[in-house]
């Protein structure tokens, strides 16, 4: 079974990746951006005898920062 993880900053946190890419854009002269939050993705290929618990404690162990990120997980 094909998983989608994303991984992204939970709102409040500062995201100086996202201000970068930002200030970026804005140089390239693309205007009308009004911010910018960078996240990661992680894809996995599990048996499809894995349980949602198993693959809820591989995030919160291993694939995100739960004091800072969120993750929200999609099957492919």
């Amino acid at each position: 079974m094909k998983l989608r993880i994303f991984v992204t900053l939970k709102p409040g946190v500062l995201d100086p990746q996202g201000k970068a890419i930002h200030k970026a854009l804005d140089g390239l002269g693309f205007a009308g951006v009004n911010d910018v939050r960078q996240g990661k993705l992680i894809e996995l290929d599990v048996a499809d005898s894995t349980d949602d618990a198993s693959i809820d404690d591989m995030c919160r162990k291993l694939l995100a920062n739960t004091v800072i990120e969120n993750y929200r997980v999609e099957r492919a």
